[in-house]
């Protein structure tokens, strides 16, 4: 199989040292808030024009993988996702922090992260063809349903009340809507010329993790508190080892939903973490475990972001249609060297190809390897004082807020968002449901109204969206996710009375 011929043309020394380098850049550039997988991808093409197309190909897929993975040092050192994808790790990433077992988590989060991408690159290796002929099947009724499908996990996300968790949910999707309609072109909600470009996610992003955590450091640190962490305790390898294969149920449900989520186009990392974070807390038996600092919520979220990896760029190598915001961007770096999406990149081409495809699986064993490293030197990024934290964590949200558009307004969005943030959750309400209304709303909007269009020329708006098989199991899915959000809240309260 072709697969197998050139996996030695990965181990040519120049291809080895782009992939090494891919791989430790993309971790560092992950870690950095604001800094998503896009961006980071994106400021590396410019770098791979002078080089080989294989070369530059496995740079920027290694990237890729770093980035996803590299977001989640942030989010559970610093409870700021370096990146959309890791929100869902923030959950019980940080809590396991604070409790001293900040390598721990980083041991769960890199090994789980390593067998989701693993899954996933093979997936693209084996189920190519197959999966391309699927993907086609997602319409804008059903990408509009899995938007939906999305909305339905915030009753149950990061907050304790799933009304708390739906209202957040509500105002994020009604930030989503600041700025123009996407079809009419009419101004909605524009205050001020600062929203005139409407909410980037980035800006929502940092500022609504970012900015309250900088403000609860400086409380912290003028009442001359303490540091959250009350040890830093080391952590058997081999024993992180065996609680992440001891979860085999949580890396199964986070692996298929990252495969599932990379085939459908432009969903992207972050719906698959908080879905697969979201199914497996309704699957387990102590559900009220998660967001104190349970594996089970790590491991799913990263096995589930990394999983999306490879199958996002399934329907992208044969149709042309990116699975994920930064498998578009990697469409760029295949045109830039004359490579053309289809089969004949499997047949003219399958050096270049295949070289590339292989690199993704040795990429996700050095992303493991490097990122388990990394969180060896975890004790010191949590032994640092609180003021000075703050005001390294401002400057990273800042510069990682303005260099996405070079907009000042997005810094000034990104402040008034996290303070607003600040506030609310002092009263019981989480950053998680408004970022991920954030994120959904432009893709349920978007496919509503193409929906619309389609079925004013067909069968009507009910047949278009309430029919057909997928349509069906999409609704269905829907339905039990908030069933489950509603009768977990109740049998939490009964346990408490």
């Amino acid at each position: 199989m072709e697969f197998w011929q050139f996996i030695p043309e990965v181990f040519i020394p120049w291809h080895f040292a782009v992939l090494c380098l891919g791989t430790a850049g993309g971790l560092l550039l992950g870690a950095t808030p604001g800094l998503s997988p896009t961006m980071a991808v994106a400021l590396l093409i410019p770098f791979t024009f002078h080089m080989t197309p294989a070369a530059g190909l496995i740079l920027l897929g290694a990237a890729y993988t770093g980035t996803v993975a590299g977001g989640a040092v942030s989010a559970i050192l610093l409870n700021i996702p370096g990146a959309p994808a890791n929100i869902a790790t923030t959950l019980d990433g940080y809590p396991l922090a604070t409790q001293g077992r900040a390598a721990e988590a980083l041991h769960y989060c890199f090994i789980s992260s390593f067998i989701g991408g693993f899954i996933g690159v093979l997936v693209l290796v084996f189920f190519t063809p197959v999966l391309a002929e699927f993907t086609l099947r997602f319409g804008p009724s059903h990408l509009f349903w899995v938007a939906i499908l999305g909305v339905t996990v915030i009753g149950s996300l990061g907050s304790k009340s799933v009304f708390k968790g739906l209202f957040s949910g509500a105002v994020g999707l009604w930030l989503a809507t600041i700025g123009y309609d996407p079809v009419l072109g009419e101004e909605r909600f524009v205050f001020t010329d600062l929203l005139t470009g409407g909410i980037n996610i980035i800006a929502a992003l940092v500022g609504l993790f970012a900015i309250p955590q900088v403000l609860f450091l400086l409380d912290a640190s003028r009442a001359g508190e303490r540091s959250e962490i009350r040890e830093l305790r080391r952590h058997s390898l081999l024993a992180s080892l065996k609680t992440v294969l001891g979860e085999r149920l949580v890396l199964a449900v986070g692996s298929v939903v990252g495969i599932v989520v990379g085939l459908i186009p432009g969903a992207g990392g972050q719906i698959a973490g908080l879905v697969a974070y979201d199914q497996t807390k309704k699957l387990s038996q102590h559900p009220e475990r998660f967001g104190t600092g349970n594996p089970a919520g790590v491991i799913a979220a990263e096995s589930a972001n990394n999983a999306m990896v490879g199958p996002s760029l399934v329907p992208l190598l044969t149709l042309s249609v990116p699975g994920s915001p930064t498998a578009a961007v990697l469409l760029d770096g295949l045109l830039i060297h004359g490579l053309f999406p289809g089969p004949g990149l499997f047949t003219e081409h399958a050096k270049i190809t295949w070289t590339f495809i292989d690199s993704l699986l040795i990429g996700q064993f050095l992303m493991m390897v490097f990122g388990l490293y990394l969180s060896r030197h975890s004790r010191f990024a949590m032994q640092v004082p609180k003021h000075y934290m703050a005001a390294a964590v401002t400057v990273l949200a800042v510069f990682g807020t303005y260099s996405v558009q070079n907009s000042v307004a997005d810094v000034v969005v990104m402040m008034t968002l996290g303070t607003a943030m600040y506030f609310a959750s002092r009263i019981g309400f989480s950053a998680a449901p408004v970022v991920l209304g954030v994120i959904l709303g432009p893709i349920a909007e978007t496919n509503y109204l193409q929906g619309k269009i389609i079925a004013s020329v067909g069968d009507g708006m009910v047949a278009y969206f309430l029919t057909g098989p997928l349509n069906l199991v999409l609704i269905g899915l829907c339905l039990v996710s908030i069933a489950y959000s509603i009768a977990g809240e109740i049998r939490v309260a009964r346990g408490r009375r």
